[in-house]
């Protein structure tokens, strides 16, 4: 893991932990009291995190949370571009796409947006945009409306065994050698309803969460068929992914 490479992974554990200390990044990235000590210092300098007594604590970000109006605004937004480039670039005419909540997923809809595909999503902010660009094939998954995560949750058993697709594209908080990990746990099990329902799983995040291991195990890797994730992605973990049979496009 190169020196980017741990900065990104540090800011992803200040994502979930409000501090963090030396230990943690030693015991974490297996580096020295003083390339830990370094590492907190150069983050400090960059705004990035705040530097404390023998650790770090988050900095809450300024920066607006994104939605469909400033998506340039949400972090790797130049990686998590190229991510959805792609991914859409795996669809021909004529398939059926899930595609999850989040940013990457935005995006993803964004590049589909037009073209001969039918796009499956409970993410309402992504089935608006849609619809507004007048996308001819749009299929909105009912429910409950989760206005915290900007989703529609049917909490019925085997209440998506109606839907199919060719593809479903989900991201999550970490992605390891033994599954995707996702941090809310609704999102999660209402998304696992789908698994049985498609072809192909494309796991699509960026390189700060190769590696990372939060929340909940959302699917073994061995499920998974692609991974597309940006080229500064830790290779040992990439490689450990791969062996599990796993596809992984870098970008």
């Amino acid at each position: 893991m190169n020196e980017v490479q741990r900065h990104n992974s540090i800011l992803s554990l200040l994502e979930d932990k409000q501090t963090i200390n030396v230990a943690n990044i030693i015991d974490s990235f297996n580096v020295s009291p003083a390339t830990a000590r370094r590492d907190i210092a150069k983050l400090d300098e960059l705004g990035k995190l705040r530097k404390v007594r023998n650790g770090a604590e988050r900095v809450e970000s300024k920066k607006r949370k994104w939605s469909p109006l400033n998506i340039n605004s949400t972090e790797f937004y130049e990686e998590k571009s190229a991510i959805a480039q792609a991914a859409a670039d795996l669809c021909q005419s004529g398939d059926s796409v899930v595609i999850n909540c989040g940013s990457t997923a935005f995006l993803l809809g964004q590049q589909l947006c037009g073209s001969d595909v039918q796009i499956v999503t409970n993410y309402f902010p992504l089935a608006s945009y849609l619809i507004n660009e007048d996308h001819d094939d749009v299929i909105i998954i009912g429910g409950q409306y989760n206005k915290a995560q900007n989703i529609f949750l049917n909490p019925a058993p085997n209440s998506l065994g109606g839907y199919a697709g060719n593809w479903m594209f989900t991201s999550g908080k970490g992605l390891t050698d033994v599954g995707l990990y996702k941090a809310d746990m609704l999102t999660a099990v209402a998304e696992q309803q789908m698994l049985e329902q498609i072809d192909k799983l494309v796991v699509v995040v960026d390189s700060s969460k190769i590696g990372q291991r939060t929340g909940m195990l959302f699917c073994e890797s061995k499920h998974i068929d692609i991974v597309i994730t940006g080229k500064d992605a830790n290779a040992e973990v990439v490689k450990s992914i791969e062996a599990q049979g796993t596809k992984v496009i870098l970008v």
